[in-house]
């Protein structure tokens, strides 16, 4: 019986593409061919990397390669969708990076989609999913270390850089805006840690303070959302200092009725530079948990789901809920 996928890369325009190789290459996976539209940015660093992963002069080529079970798309997120649509009709199993869509139609062909084929489309929200103390956050959640959690907070900094940025970067139709691109990740976590299926948005604005001579670039973000289990805050920016010596002060405040848990994703301000930090407190407790060491069980959960058509990853409902939320969010805020 077969145990581990072989993988095929359709778009290489953002440097997420890296993280989700390697992690699916670490479970045991294979990846012969990728293609990608053009010469984008990640190009030589990609081929550098992986000189083994030979690039195709057409997708179709990758979707008809019968011996390839999974698709990765890391493409321009406004393509994300199509790629996505053409890879589970070749009959592909999928994990694209977020956000998986930028609009509701795109969104509604996607879930028709899978419906008619049966494969699977997940979107590998890399906030989650590649950040250790936040699998143990859902752990510890699960064993009801802060009771019934009331309230996510969640922040999502980037820095700018001075580094040559691809054109997309600043086009609000190829990004998706703000809460569609980096928002989605926050919405997820909200919908995870509240235990959520359902939600609404009270509030939602986007801004752009830095870059006024690029209309399409928004620099700031903040979303209220409540669900069916809970509440959240989001705050999104691109204001990271130079400083700061990573690209993000990426942060999630887990309020519960019996204690809370705050995690440092990407640093402890002026302690440490590594990331992986968990503070919990409770009626019992308080202490730091250092998670670097903490296993990511997503891929290896995707992985086995792929082999046996099961839901243990993420479920395909939270997929699409987490995309309908932050698009509807990017819509609303851009109404004001």
């Amino acid at each position: 019986m077969k145990k581990t996928l072989n993988l095929g890369v359709i778009g290489i325009d953002h440097g997420h593409i890296f993280d989700m190789l390697d992690e699916m290459i670490k479970e045991g996976c294979s990846c012969n061919y990728f293609w990608t539209d053009g010469d984008p940015l990640t190009l030589q660093e990609f081929n550098k990397k992986y000189p083994n992963i030979k690039r195709k002069e057409n997708k179709e080529e990758i979707l008809n390669d019968s011996s390839i079970d999974m698709i990765l798309i890391s493409s321009i997120p406004v393509d994300r969708a199509g790629h996505s649509i053409d890879a589970l009709k070749a009959g592909k199993d999928v994990m694209v990076d977020k956000p998986g869509c930028t609009t509701l139609d795109q969104l509604n062909n996607l879930k028709n989609t899978v419906k008619e084929t049966g494969k699977i489309w997940s979107i590998n929200f890399s906030e989650r999913f590649h950040v250790a103390a936040v699998a143990k956050a859902e752990e510890l959640v699960n064993e009801g270390k802060i009771g019934k959690v009331k309230q996510t907070i969640g922040t999502g900094p980037h820095r700018q850089g001075n580094y040559e940025r691809p054109d997309w970067f600043y086009n609000r139709q190829s990004y998706g805006g703000i809460i569609t691109d980096i928002g989605s990740h926050q919405i997820h976590q909200f919908l995870v840690f509240t235990n959520s299926n359902q939600a609404k948005i009270n509030h939602a604005l986007v801004e752009n303070t830095t870059k006024k001579d690029m209309p399409g670039f928004q620099d700031f973000g903040e979303v209220n959302l409540t669900g069916n289990g809970g509440h959240g805050y989001i705050r999104l920016d691109w204001f990271t200092p130079d400083a700061l010596p990573t690209w993000g002060d990426g942060r999630l405040l887990i309020l519960g009725d019996k204690g809370f848990i705050e995690i440092r994703k990407y640093t402890d301000l002026a302690k440490s530079e590594k990331g992986n930090h968990l503070f919990l407190a409770n009626n019992d407790e308080v202490k730091h948990i250092d998670c670097s060491n903490v296993k990511l069980p997503y891929f290896s959960n995707l992985i086995n789901d792929v082999l046996n058509r099961t839901e243990t990853a993420c479920p395909q409902d939270l997929t699409y809920l987490s995309m309908e939320l932050a698009i509807k969010a990017q819509e609303q805020a851009e109404k004001k």
